[in-house]
């Protein structure tokens, strides 16, 4: 290991989506495209033997010797494309004088982009879906166990653990829908030339147009798109990137928002990530259990969520029919997005396996908050009791200084309902406290809502995948 490897396919990314963005599997998919150029010139009456197609089909695979011939050619000739050119046709030598026939650079290297595009997209969905599901188990388990609401990281009422969990799915069912229109609009760039014009296609076909027109059309066909953008430039727009990037850049900040909220509960000791039987928290201090996983989401993610900034800029430089300063950039930043949000997928999909819930510490927090937040329902009982709304409201709220005092003055526990026992005034509701103070009457519709939003808005998506989720996988981390 004396270079340096990028830890996101090294380290952290799954098999199947280092494999869409390797280079066996970009050097393959250039052949395909130019095994079905080939075959649609031939059908269109271009003269191309039927040994030059099948040489070209029995050679889709580069092996080590000829990735070795691709190097020396490009080292020699300065150009990648010409460089594959030239090692393709050393092992389909019926087909050397036709490869790459009226085709630019792009039409190889832009095509096989939004290939990996949409194929990325399929595998980020999928893994997606799995996620869902996972958490919506999770919700659905704990639908009605209370727990302290907060805003501003302060405590707030109540609310349940199934319900928090949903609102985290919800926004993973908006990425959901963002990623799969992403995907669903990624067109083919097509044969255009190398301006856009066709200009190279129509010479070819002696001036018809029709057949031009539908070279286009078939070779989109073979490569299974259902549409070509109908005008290009050299390269496909790189907005088309934009969008496929906005959406990952989108997931990022639910997981990231996720992860963060998993993390503070982990601080307070209500909610936990999974920890392995011999995994090590700290080098110096053994006693600890850190949130690893969640904060290497949260690393992950804002590197998801800068990413997109790249392609927008690279959109905006483009001039004219194009420049070629996208391509560095393009070759890093559209595998490092899937790549990324891959890891970051997987993550999750581990996390959500192995959550870990402690009722007894949430219990234990809600009972150190909720004499306050119960002090409404306090006075209205003591109004139905037949005593004065003002009265109640007074009592309460000197009682409440007393007790919040000792909280914060003196390290005491929370002892508001023992001094609302000790008090004459509030004799007439002594034996409903216990029933005022029922955790379960302070979350309203919440296990209700988990109920409605699973029934209404993830079964159908369960219902969709159901292939995928019958196969998923637990997802077991490396490091």
């Amino acid at each position: 290991m004396d270079s340096y490897q990028t830890p996101l396919s090294s380290r952290y990314a799954s098999k199947e989506m280092s494999h869409l963005f390797s280079s066996s599997m970009r050097f393959h998919t250039w052949r395909k495209l130019w095994l079905n150029l080939a075959i649609a010139e031939k059908e269109l009456d271009l003269p191309i033997s039927d040994d030059a197609i099948e040489e070209m089909r029995n050679n889709l695979y580069l092996d080590d010797k000829q990735f070795k011939i691709a190097a020396e050619e490009e080292k020699k000739r300065r150009h990648d494309v010409m460089a594959h050119v030239h090692t393709f046709g050393v092992v389909a030598p019926s087909a050397a004088a036709i490869i790459h026939l009226g085709a630019t650079s792009c039409y190889v290297t832009d095509n096989a982009d939004l290939i990996f595009l949409r194929e990325g997209c399929d595998i980020l969905v999928h893994k997606l879906v799995v996620v869902i599901d996972r958490l919506s188990s999770f919700a659905e388990k704990y639908r009605d166990l209370p727990t302290l609401g907060f805003t501003h990281y302060q405590p707030a009422q109540l609310s349940t653990v199934g319900k928090r969990c949903t609102l985290w799915i919800q926004e993973l069912l908006w990425d959901l829908r963002n990623i799969t229109r992403a995907r669903d609009d990624i067109g083919f760039r097509g044969v255009k030339g190398t301006t856009g014009t066709q200009a190279s296609f129509l010479q070819l076909f002696d001036g018809n147009h029709e057949k031009v027109l539908a070279l286009d059309k078939r070779v989109t066909e073979l490569m299974g798109f259902s549409y070509a953008y109908p005008v290009t430039s050299q390269t496909y727009s790189r907005k088309v990137d934009v969008d496929v990037l906005a959406p990952l850049a989108s997931f990022g900040a639910t997981a990231h928002k996720i992860a963060t909220d998993i993390r503070l509960l982990a601080n307070l000791k209500e909610m936990e990530e999974p920890f392995e039987k011999d995994q090590i928290g700290s080098s110096a201090m053994a006693y600890k259990r850190n949130p690893m996983r969640c904060e290497r989401v949260c690393s992950l993610a804002r590197h998801l969520m800068v990413i997109q900034q790249n392609a927008l800029m690279t959109t905006s430089v483009q001039w004219f029919e194009r420049t070629l300063d996208d391509s560095a950039n393009r070759r890093i930043t559209i595998p490092e997005a899937f790549l990324t949000a891959d890891i970051v997928l997987s993550t999750l999909q581990n996390i959500s396996e192995g959550l870990v819930v402690y009722p007894k510490v949430i219990a234990r927090r809600i009972a150190e908050e909720l004499p306050f937040m119960a002090t409404e329902n306090i006075i209205m009982a003591m109004v139905k009791a037949g005593g004065d709304r003002q009265e109640a409201h007074e009592q309460i709220r000197v009682l409440s200084h007393q007790a919040s005092a000792a909280v914060k003055q003196e390290g005491l526990p929370n002892d508001l309902i023992t001094r609302i026992r000790q008090t004459p005034y509030f004799a007439p509701i002594h034996s409903q406290l216990e029933s005022l103070l029922d955790p379960k009457t302070f979350i309203g519709r919440a296990p209700e809502q988990v109920d409605d939003f699973l029934r209404d808005w993830v079964n159908p998506i369960r219902q969709k995948y159901a292939a995928q989720l019958s196969a998923a996988k637990e997802v077991e981390l490396t490091v």
